[in-house]
């Protein structure tokens, strides 16, 4: 029995210890692949794979914070820190008004605590060279992280913080080869300035990686699935939209399969560097593959038909 209980116990303390932990950062509207996106972040915190350590807004439209909390909160983790972009962020909102219906439907407790101050708590309190960051909208949190002073959450300035503590930052992010993408675009300078100066190695999940992953249908036509957040948003945004009638396009869930659950088989990865003009157009530059590193850039690129990733997805969102 003391060799069991022992055996017990060190499974445990190995599950803990194999835990991602990882901070979330989605401009949660105007687009809703956010939602599928957050789903399977609380999915995957479900079955042990990671500790989500905060969920932070990179938009700042009133109420973005008590949406996020929504999805926490029906996830049984109401406790999550939630953080909402700095003064002059943007107040992009969706426009089939799914984040209304959700805060009148749903419990939620309202945050409009500033995410730079979120990510600095929770960034100090983390292990080194332990926390992964997923960021699914706007650049503006990270870019003010990065600038960030010292204070009374951490004697580091930013780009110390991060270094010390981060250990990859995946972003859909990117329009590969070279293109104009939302995320990088609506604050170029802030998309510029991260991507020049991020210090842990960065994959991009890229818009032509989700755009041909369509997710959705399945959790709508469920007889069920009742009562659900995840479920409303699909159900109100699909119909809307000829272009969502095959489901939604799915990047933000392809940054957050990645995130935790690595690479393969899906994709491989394709070094090289990104640069941003001033207008917001990305270019990418191949490079030789080298081995993950301060400053390592790497895009994904298709190993697997997106209709395997689409199942998955539509599995996963639909727990």
């Amino acid at each position: 029995m003391k060799i069991l209980l022992l055996f017990v116990c060190l499974g445990a303390g190995l599950t803990l210890q194999a835990q991602k932990r990882v901070i979330f950062d989605s401009d949660m509207g105007p687009d809703y692949d956010d939602v599928g996106a957050i789903t399977m972040l609380h999915v995957y915190a479900d079955s042990g794979l990671i500790r989500v350590l905060a969920t932070v807004a990179s938009t700042r439209y009133p109420g973005v914070g008590g949406v996020l909390s929504v999805f926490n909160t029906y996830f049984h983790r109401p406790s999550i820190p939630i953080g909402v972009a700095p003064l002059g962020g943007l107040m992009l909102r969706d426009w089939q008004h799914w984040t209304d219906t959700l805060l009148a439907r749903y419990p939620h407790s309202n945050f409009d605590d500033d995410a730079v101050s979120v990510y600095r708590r929770v960034l100090a309190l983390a292990p080194d060279s332990s926390v992964t960051i997923i960021t699914v909208g706007f650049l503006t949190n990270l870019s003010h992280l990065l600038s960030s002073a010292p204070d009374s959450l951490s004697p580091l300035p930013g780009l110390a913080l991060v270094r010390r503590k981060v250990r990859l930052l995946v972003s859909m992010a990117g329009r590969f080869p070279s293109g104009y993408e939302f995320n990088v675009m609506k604050d170029a300078p802030a998309s510029a300035f991260v991507f020049s100066h991020w210090p842990t190695p960065i994959i991009f999940s890229g818009f032509e990686i989700g755009e041909r992953v369509l997710c959705g249908l399945p959790l709508i036509h469920s007889s069920t699935i009742q009562h659900s957040p995840v479920k409303d948003v699909f159900r109100i945004s699909i119909p809307l939209a000829p272009e969502d009638s095959a489901g939604r396009k799915s990047w933000d869930e392809t940054a957050v399969l990645v995130a935790v659950k690595g690479v393969a088989p899906f994709y491989h990865l394709e070094y090289g560097h990104i640069s941003i003009a001033p207008d917001g157009k990305d270019t990418w530059t191949p490079g030789p593959n080298a081995e993950a590193g301060p400053g390592t850039q790497a895009r994904l690129v298709e190993a697997r038909p997106p209709s395997e990733v689409q199942a998955l997805i539509d599995r996963l969102i639909m727990r």
